[in-house]
């Protein structure tokens, strides 16, 4: 039987040391109001320093307290339980800003994770659907009631724009335009793009906001978001996942490789695969640097280097 460190199962319970006038809860506040950085990032970091603080606990020492050895121990514990590299880059990252954070206001003398060496991150090609797998998905969708056209309009949308989830639960009515097919989307940071509503997607929507639709759901019509619940209030992220793993559970595909973000990246691939300009994919998807793009330009080589060397008949002596 697997035994669980102690500081780790203090932060697995949820209780936060980031009180609400702690170093570490003024940190989060800063990076929240000052850098903008979103609720998601914000709740990233704060795993990342309870657990740490959990870790100095354990030991009877307090987090600002650290030394340059109890870092380097730390993160020695955590690439020891196998956590994924990003993981543990993260974590360094985190710290490394609260640390920072603590020195310039005067709550420490000296920062202690500035000589860790930079925890190297994987660099992990994305996964997306064959175009056979997410084809059969999408038509395996019906419409026969509110919930189905709901459904199918919401996973046509998150493989036709490749939306991130949170972009795609944040859509409002307003945001969509049919008459330029063209969808507004609010990333991150709060920054906005349209995206082009592709006759497969246009008439799915229109399909949900049609009578029999979106309005058939209890309390819908008070709602200004476009994807609602059985209860007519805004879909959640969670409710997103609960959506598409009961799709592809009935279209027969292991749901262990569908979840929203595949749709992303199952839509990002297929075009670059299909001859897309890789700028065309980076302004449709909302990436800030084009080197994010580029990495789906090399799941596109990996593909079609599977597909050579399956088909070919001369590709194998």
């Amino acid at each position: 039987m697997t035994t669980r460190s102690p500081w780790r199962c203090t932060a697995s319970l949820g209780r936060s040391l980031t009180t609400t006038k702690s170093p570490a809860a003024e940190f989060l506040q800063w990076l929240t109001i000052e850098k903008g950085r979103s609720p998601a990032t914000i709740e990233a970091y704060r795993r990342d320093i309870d657990e740490f603080c959990a870790w100095m606990s354990a030991k009877g020492r307090r987090a600002r307290s650290a030394s340059e050895e109890d870092f380097e121990a730390y993160f020695s514990e955590l690439r020891a339980s196998e956590r994924a590299d990003s993981t543990v880059a993260r974590s360094m990252s985190s710290l490394r800003g609260w640390f920072g954070f603590m020195l310039d206001e005067g709550d420490i003398n000296h920062d202690p994770t500035v000589r860790l060496k930079t925890a190297r991150r994987g660099r992990s090609l994305p996964k997306p659907l064959g175009e056979k797998d997410m084809t059969r998905l999408l038509d395996s969708l019906g419409s026969n009631g509110a919930v189905a056209l709901r459904d199918r309009a919401l996973l046509e949308l998150l493989y036709g724009t490749g939306a991130r989830v949170s972009e795609a639960v944040g859509i409002n009515l307003e945001d969509l335009d049919f008459d330029e097919e063209l969808i507004l989307v609010t990333g991150k940071g709060s920054k906005q793009r349209l995206v082009p509503m592709g006759s497969v997607l246009r008439a799915a929507l229109r399909d949900y906001l049609e009578p029999g639709g979106r309005g058939e759901m209890v309390r819908a019509k008070k709602s200004a978001r476009l994807f609602v619940n059985a209860r007519g209030g805004p879909l959640s992220r969670q409710g997103v996942d609960l959506i598409i793993h009961k799709r592809a559970l009935a279209a027969g595909l292991d749901t262990r490789k569908v979840s929203a973000h595949v749709f992303r990246h199952s839509c990002a691939t297929h075009m670059l695969s299909h001859g897309a300009d890789i700028r065309v994919v980076q302004e449709l998807l909302g990436h800030a640097s084009i080197a994010t793009t580029q990495l789906y330009t090399a799941v596109s080589v990996t593909s079609l280097r599977r597909e050579y060397h399956d088909a070919h008949p001369r590709a194998h002596e």
